[in-house]
């Protein structure tokens, strides 16, 4: 097989690899970067490919040893041996475990600037919130569709401007 024809057939198989790529790494960043990692390797490898034999399987097989030996690395960076008596592993990973906490004080802010509004903005804001469409409310309260739209808007604004501190800068 030549370098052409090798390189053609890649090309046509790279569409069949993409979804076992994101079923190994469950993200699209990720995906791509498994896929040129294994393209790259099967394209400098391809004196290894033995003709005649399953081109596809043979590119199934690198891309899940690629997924496997990226893995380990990762795996190896986050992991320190502790060179006392105990030698224990420890991973350390970017990974934190929040007990809820912030949540709940958020939720509770939320809660309490919500009540702060005046009743003609909090009753069509909750009403919306809790799923009813805006002509419903409208006729529910008896007023236009464009007070109930213009009352949501001021509602939301009074909250964002109250819930500031949550802002989350970037």
């Amino acid at each position: 097989m030549t370098t052409l024809e090798f390189s053609y057939s890649l090309n046509n198989l790279s569409s069949s690899l993409k979804p076992f790529a994101m079923k190994l790494t469950r993200d699209l960043d990720d995906a791509n970067d498994l896929m040129q990692d294994t393209m790259v390797k099967a394209f400098t490898n391809r004196d290894k490919f033995t003709e005649g034999t399953n081109l596809k399987a043979w590119l199934y097989t690198i891309m899940k040893n690629t997924f496997i030996t990226n893995y380990q690395k990762m795996v190896r960076r986050g992991t320190f041996v502790d060179t006392t008596d105990n030698l224990h592993y420890i991973n350390s990973s970017d990974i934190k475990i929040e007990n809820g906490v912030f949540g709940n004080l958020a939720m509770d802010d939320i809660y309490e600037s919500i009540d702060k509004l005046d009743d003609v903005f909090k009753t069509p804001f909750l009403m919306h919130y809790r799923g009813f469409k805006y002509h419903e409310i409208a006729e529910k309260l008896q007023i236009p569709i464009g007070t109930v739209k213009n009352r949501i808007h001021i509602a939301r604004k009074q909250l964002k401007e109250d819930l500031m501190v949550y802002k989350h800068k970037n």
